[in-house]
């Protein structure tokens, strides 16, 4: 009986395969990456060495070079600075207390969107409104509703009853009214975002884990803590990690509504660093405040990603 050779088929032409070389293990992996890490060395990498090199000297817009080598002299003048501390404090109560909200309100609207109630399918469109319409704009509308002369707010107050005499709140212009408008404007801006976030876990959860606890016996409280929280953790984890980076480095919101006003009560770090580095010119300042944001981003990022390992253990 004649032996059958089995001869290798040459590649067509024009075949549509890889070509061996990406086949290989270890080749195809990194080459797909690669654009990504590209992109990190160039757009954010550089940037941060820059940011770097420009908080230890003491280069200012229009001059030549980089300036000279100061070592640690902006950081050392940050910290004497009652302007810094008050931006940094500003900063931590921002982020704590529009977490909070944020989670809360979020929580609320996103078990309500998972009922089968009339009408669901269009406010899970709309409650996206004020996280997807550009920031400018909804700080802008709200800087109307909150404008001391022409605040739709107020008049609404008066027209209920809330208000009386002719003193109205000076909500932009009161530190106190104006550290908590900045707050309230985040926290509405961002909570459709953790409610789409939760809501996305709610659905990934069979519904016959939650009828059997049901059948057993477990409350909503129950339900929510035993099951519902350790099934969805990754997610809350993740998301909650996004909006705590955004918000941390965000300036947009208070910059827009008071710019950092009155007498630089609502300043946080991002916007203070702003308006010392760019509007004042004092780029070297400038960056020393924005390097300052790092140590404080590692530190929730730790937190973060070691609570979602013990969750997952």
């Amino acid at each position: 009986m004649a032996e059958i050779i089995s001869v290798p088929r040459a590649r067509p032409r024009w075949s549509l395969a890889p070509p061996l070389a990406l086949e290989r293990p270890g080749v195809l992996g990194p080459l797909l990456v690669a654009p990504a890490i590209l992109y990190i060395l160039v757009l954010v990498g550089y940037p941060f060495l820059l940011a770097l090199y420009l908080s230890v000297s003491d280069v200012r817009t229009g001059s030549a070079g980089l300036g000279n080598f100061v070592g640690l002299e902006n950081f050392v003048s940050l910290v004497q600075s009652s302007v810094f501390v008050l931006a940094l404090r500003n900063t931590l109560l921002f982020t704590f207390v529009s977490a909070i909200g944020k989670g809360l309100l979020g929580t609320i609207l996103a078990f309500l969107l998972a009922e089968n109630l009339p009408g669901t399918r269009f406010f899970r469109a709309l409650v996206l409104l004020p996280w997807t319409i550009p920031i400018a704009l909804s700080s802008i509308t709200w800087k109307w509703m909150l404008d001391s002369q022409y605040s739709i707010i107020n008049s609404l107050a008066r027209a209920g009853g809330l208000l009386q005499g002719g003193q109205w709140p000076i909500w932009l212009g009161e530190p106190t009214l104006a550290v908590i408008s900045v707050i309230g404007v985040n926290i509405w801006r961002g909570f459709p975002f953790g409610a789409i976030i939760l809501l996305a876990g709610l659905t990934s959860i069979p519904q016959e884990i939650l009828d059997a606890a049901k059948v057993d016996g477990a409350d909503f409280i129950t339900r929510f803590r035993k099951i519902i929280v350790p099934m969805i953790a990754p997610i809350l984890f993740i998301g909650s990690l996004y909006d705590l980076v955004f918000t941390l480095t965000d300036m947009t919101v208070v910059y827009l509504l008071t710019m950092g006003g009155p007498d630089n009560q609502t300043h946080v770090l991002a916007s203070y660093a702003f308006q010392v580095g760019i509007l004042s010119g004092a780029l070297s300042r400038g960056a020393a405040i924005s390097v300052l944001l790092l140590p404080i981003l590692l530190v929730v990022v730790f937190i973060v990603l070691r609570a979602l390992k013990r969750v997952e253990l």
